[in-house]
């Protein structure tokens, strides 16, 4: 159990190191973060926009820069959770690769990779709720954190699937960059006339969205929206850990054994071949001399 105890906790810690040396990362943590959500507030106008919550089905009516704060929110911590493990899945991929190699347990390094990224994006989404609460007090900030919590999860372990299977930084960036605008930006009722079309049930924070809206406008359970979201999570991960242990693997070409002529095979089918009797000794030299 300490050996155990110990793996794991040496692939965290260096999972952590790699994730805090990220400093442009850090960078958006700390200013993109508040100054996003501080914009929406702004510049965006307090007139109602009133839309139908699917998850609920109730009519909301929120002030639009309200509104545009929450998908705000999604939207900056899908994308610094993305990037943080696209980056640190990107640039540490050979390093996992010769620890498992070598001998190293990859459900350690998973379950190591996990932890951080369950650390790194509780601290994102707390953070997001507080910057949310300046200028507004939602109505379950709890609720709240919670669906931003699992956004930053699902797309923290996309950036983990992104980071195994491209081959170039920039292809993985612009894939979450991408993926993740189009994701929040048609499921927000002010930027987009079909978010409560049907087609937006398959969007990877469909679930947050619901869950996140709810939270911040209403009083309405939001267990529907965070249970949509986990499943969404648990595809997500199972996906991520499948395309890691797939780039862990071994390298090594199988070991091949040496080929062995058909004539040399004795007792294999359809070898009609029959052994030659010992040949008799012969008379020696020395006797053949004496004669």
């Amino acid at each position: 159990m300490r050996r155990h105890w110990a793996l794991f906790t040496t692939a965290s810690r260096y999972a952590l190191i790699g994730h805090t040396r990220n400093r442009f990362a850090m960078l958006l943590v700390v200013v993109y973060i508040p100054v996003w959500i501080a914009l929406a507030y702004v510049t965006i106008p307090d007139r109602p926009a009133p839309f139908r919550l699917r998850a609920t089905g109730e009519v909301l009516s929120p002030p639009g820069n309200h509104l545009t704060q929450i998908t705000g929110a999604l939207n900056a911590v899908t994308l610094i959770a993305g990037f943080m493990m696209f980056a640190a899945t990107f640039t540490g991929g050979a390093f996992d690769r010769r620890l498992a190699m070598a001998g190293y347990p990859r459900y350690h390094l998973v379950l190591a990779k996990l932890s951080a990224l369950t650390l790194v994006c509780a601290a994102i989404a707390g953070y997001a709720t507080v910057a949310v609460g300046f200028s507004w007090p939602p109505r379950q900030p709890l609720v709240l954190a919670a669906a931003l919590f699992c956004a930053a999860l699902t797309y923290g372990a996309l950036g983990v699937v992104f980071g195994s299977v491209l081959r170039r930084e920039v292809e993985g960036m612009f894939a979450i960059l991408m993926i993740s605008i189009l994701d929040v930006a048609l499921q927000n009722p002010l930027s987009s006339s079909g978010s409560d079309s049907a087609v937006v049930r398959f969007l990877p924070t469909y679930g947050a969205v619901q869950a996140g809206m709810s939270a911040a406008f209403s009083d309405a359970s939001a267990a529907q929206g965070l249970v949509i979201q986990c499943l969404w999570l648990a595809a997500a991960a199972s996906a991520g850990f499948l395309v890691f242990r797939r780039r862990t693997g071994n390298a090594l070409p199988p070991e091949r054994r040496p080929r062995v002529p058909a004539s040399r095979r004795h007792g294999t089918a359809g070898d009609t071949s029959v052994p030659l009797p010992p040949a008799e000794p012969g008379p020696s030299a020395e006797h053949a001399r004496s004669t």
